[in-house]
């Protein structure tokens, strides 16, 4: 696991590998491993794994149930426009600091 707990539908930022600065959702989480899309790259019927430290929790998130490959690029387009960066790092380090 990584610093953040992942839920499904969380929105991630993608911080490396060729997919680094793409917004993401988590599909779900098992195994040490996150598996994320972005529905066009990364579809939700041929989803990315990836490691939880190599993404970055926003305080975003969208609903999984009756998801469509449109409706996700939808909603990451209309997330991207809003300065997440600096807000999910606050977030994260909240979390750290009070455990």
């Amino acid at each position: 696991m990584g610093i953040c707990n992942f839920k499904p539908g969380t929105v991630v930022l993608s911080k490396a590998g060729r997919d680094g600065g793409k917004l993401m959702a988590v599909l779900e989480e098992s195994g040490g491993f996150v598996t994320v899309a972005d529905g066009k790259e990364r579809p939700i019927e041929r989803p990315k794994r990836k490691n939880p430290k190599h993404l970055q929790k926003t305080d975003f998130t969208v609903d999984l149930q009756e998801l469509t490959n449109k409706k996700l690029k939808s909603a990451l387009r209309e997330i991207s426009k809003h300065d997440i960066a600096e807000e999910s790092d606050k977030a994260c380090l909240k979390k750290m600091s009070s455990k």
